[in-house]
């Protein structure tokens, strides 16, 4: 699995909502450097979990669609002699 990278916008917008999580969920205020620390840990750590469920879920619906070409593709044969 490739390493899970954020853009510079990403990475401060998702450091913002931990946050506010903290503050809100736990009453605890967390630094700029404490939260990225935990988004790097999470990155880390958790991320792979998260990636390949999206990998499994993307793989399903496309696995879905190419059932229905497949299937669209056997309504428009014709029926010959031969089979």
């Amino acid at each position: 699995m490739p390493d899970i990278k954020f853009s510079t916008s990403q990475k401060t917008a998702i450091v913002d909502e931990i946050q506010k999580y903290f503050e809100k969920e736990l009453d605890q205020e967390l630094g700029q450097f404490d939260a990225e620390f935990l988004l790097d840990f999470f990155s880390e750590k958790v991320g792979s979990y998260y990636y390949t469920q999206g990998l499994n879920d993307a793989r399903a619906i496309l696995d879905d669609k190419l059932d229905t070409i497949t299937e669209s593709f056997y309504e428009l044969e014709k029926i010959t002699e031969f089979g």
